[in-house]
């Protein structure tokens, strides 16, 4: 029986579909193929209008579903004809749907946390089992569902010797701390790319800023960053998590009230400086014994927000995980692979010490081939 596995993911950012055909046949994973691609424009707009309450939300949602698993096919057959592997050579696929809203504990206790997609129609798209659902048996077990990446992280970075932090920046930043001991935590640490993807959509029509460019040419406003920061999801411990039910546009056109008249240059060095402030204090709380902070996701490619965690960051060295053999732009979706094999195999995917829940539990729900 062969142990290859698919992972696909289409994270906060919503810049697009990453997909993996990873090898767990030997003592460590290899990523064989990657491909990525971006979303149709239609696509992305309407999932990011599903973020937020709007008109005919249920119909929109599940039209939206099936328009996200039939992309996830078509990255799942360029896999497959990339390796010349035919569908059959397949375990499963692990697909994490789109994130439109997260609120763990909310509510009525128990609270919720949505992924769109349609397992069910990749499933026959593909001709391969489908694990999904990864999330909603941890909120069900009183835990945040998230994130559920510091398990994967624990078996693909830990090391014996010291206390590795993987931070991975994607619309919302995630830390895992890889204790020497084989122990791991991991919490939301606040926003990561999707404030200032919105601010350089909003201004200079680019859906991002490509290598920190143009926050390079700003400069922070002081008064702008203390209000930002005064955000009390930062100042939270641990199991936390959030998402764009927090740090959206609304969120930030709040902060902004008496900056209107800010250069949108300043405003976009401000929001790289929030986010690299929010993510370097986490690191220095838990940093221990380490020596290395490994980035992964879309914000390893921002080099001035790679800077600004450098300097806030001093005495540790802050790579992209390239540096510990897996490119930050696959970290997320072998993760999925990983723990679609985990459910597979009937083997637990969270980590109770991360998310808060009541144990262990096998995540997601399988759709046969």
């Amino acid at each position: 029986m062969s142990d290859l596995y698919i992972g696909l993911m289409s994270g906060t950012s919503l810049d697009g579909i990453d997909g993996v055909l990873a090898d767990f046949s030997g003592p460590r994973m290899v990523v064989i193929h990657h491909v990525s691609t971006p979303f149709a424009p239609g696509l992305r707009a309407e999932l990011m209008a599903l973020n937020t309450p709007g008109d005919n939300e249920l119909h929109r949602a599940a039209l939206a579903g099936n328009a996200l698993s039939r992309a996830y096919a078509d990255v799942v057959h360029t896999l497959l004809q990339q390796s010349a592997l035919p569908a059959r050579a397949i375990q499963a696929i692990g697909a994490h749907g789109q994130t439109v809203r997260h609120r763990p504990q909310e509510f009525d206790g128990t609270g919720y946390t949505l992924q769109l997609g349609n397992p069910a129609l990749l499933a026959e798209r593909t001709g391969i089992a489908v694990v999904a659902d990864f999330r909603s048996r941890d909120v069900a077990a009183g835990g945040q569902g998230a994130p559920l990446v510091p398990a994967f992280h624990q078996a693909v970075f830990g090391r014996h010797n010291e206390t590795v932090l993987v931070l991975n920046i994607g619309g919302i930043s995630n830390l895992s701390v890889l204790g020497a001991d084989g122990t791991a935590i991991g919490f939301d640490c606040g926003p990561g790319n999707a404030l200032m993807d919105h601010w350089c959509q909003q201004h200079t029509g680019q859906p991002f800023d490509a290598g920190g460019a143009w926050a390079a040419t700003g400069t922070v406003l002081p008064d702008l960053l203390t209000s930002l920061l005064q955000e009390p999801f930062l100042r939270k411990t641990p199991p936390k998590s959030t998402g764009r039910d927090l740090f959206n546009p609304p969120w930030l056109s709040q902060q902004l009230g008496s900056f209107a008249s800010a250069a949108p240059a300043d405003v976009q060095a401000t929001l790289t400086e929030f986010t690299a402030i929010a993510c370097s204090s986490s690191a220095n709380s838990y940093k221990k014994n380490s020596r290395t902070l490994a980035i992964c996701g879309g914000g390893a490619l921002n080099n001035h927000l790679m800077q600004r965690l450098q300097a806030a960051c001093p005495t540790l060295q802050v790579v992209a995980t390239d540096a510990l053999d897996l490119p930050a732009l696959q970290v997320e979706a072998a993760a999925f692979a990983w723990l679609a094999r985990q459910t597979v195999r009937n083997e637990p995917g969270n980590l109770p010490s991360v998310t808060g829940a009541a144990g262990l539990r096998v995540l997601g729900a399988v759709y046969p081939a």
